[in-house]
């Protein structure tokens, strides 16, 4: 009852209010011991490769924080539970709140559509909130495809895959996923990034995260393609090997199918190549269709949840 109650109360808590202040935050807290961590640990010159000396340093590091945040949620988990069932949902759902992003998500993604239209330039900028590469040479079909990309990609890191480790592996699993999954986004790169070069001394986080994202990715494909009421499963596979990750491109082809857009980064990939580009309608109907696939997840959560309270033993 309690971790049921306590996904409903997380989800109701993103819903209405978002995200905690940064000061109790406990992500931002993630992302400051990386930052603090990373910069001792990663080269700032190109060393010859392999470079074990940072490969191990990025490991240790990473299974640093790692522990720390599993502990961390494994203790307060273990308080919680010995209060009355319905206190300890609503609790358990007040820590869990911070591993889901939703509304935030969705609210950036909407506000690239709406600096479209205002500008080509407030689009770009806009984007360049929420993804990593560079913007300002995107044209606005662009903008809208990696707008409609990220939104696929971080409906995976940002809201199942910590609901799905949270159903394995209660408060733990979810804590220690977003951390994983932070780490990745601050470390995992090839060559510099921040003046430090990340090559050897994030390939741990990198593929750490390829591991953890694995099934949740594919999990979120078949969620977006059951909200859309069916997609082809043959080109979903083909076209979910097309991009250089091994996990982001099964939300974004699921997407791209979904919508009937293409999706693209030009020189790298094109997802449902052949369909027309994506038009300010398709951002609109990719969040509804995010939003379906998130009640999708709430049911299965609950199913799992009740089938697995039995034998728990948190």
């Amino acid at each position: 009852m309690s971790f049921g109650l306590a996904l409903l109360v997380a989800l109701v808590i993103d819903r209405w209010w978002g995200e905690p202040p940064l000061l109790v935050h406990p992500v931002v807290w993630m992302g400051r011991y990386l930052g603090w961590i990373g910069g001792l640990i990663a080269p700032r010159t190109a060393l010859p490769s392999p470079n074990w000396q940072a490969f191990t340093a990025g490991a240790l590091a990473w299974y640093g924080g790692a522990m720390l945040c599993g502990l961390a949620a494994w203790l307060l988990q273990s308080v919680v539970l010995k209060l009355h069932p319905v206190l300890a949902g609503l609790l358990l759902g007040l820590l869990l709140k911070p591993m889901l992003a939703w509304r935030m998500l969705r609210d950036e993604v909407a506000g690239v559509e709406q600096g479209l239209a205002e500008s080509l330039d407030a689009g770009r900028r806009r984007l360049g909130r929420i993804v990593s590469r560079e913007v300002m040479r995107l044209d606005a079909s662009q903008v809208r495809e990696s707008a409609i990309e990220s939104l696929a990609e971080n409906l995976n890191d940002s809201v199942v895959a910590p609901v799905f480790w949270f159903v394995v592996a209660g408060l733990p699993g979810a804590m220690v996923y977003r951390f994983c999954n932070t780490a990745d986004a601050m470390w995992g790169y090839r060559g510099f990034r921040a003046g430090v070069h990340w090559e050897w001394a994030g390939k741990w986080a990198a593929r750490a995260d390829d591991v953890l994202s694995w099934i949740p990715a594919r999990f979120t494909a078949l969620l977006v393609a059951v909200a859309a009421g069916g997609i082809s499963l043959a080109r979903l596979r083909g076209d979910a090997h097309r991009t250089p990750s091994p996990n982001s491109g099964w939300p974004m082809s699921a997407m791209a199918l979904a919508l009937n857009v293409r999706l693209r980064k030009p020189g790298v990939y094109a997802l449902n190549e052949g369909a027309p580009a994506p038009a300010a309608a398709d951002t609109g109907k990719a969040i509804a269709l995010s939003g379906g696939a998130i009640l999708l997840l709430g049911g299965w959560a609950a199913v799992m949840l009740a089938a697995l309270g039995w034998g728990r033993t948190w």
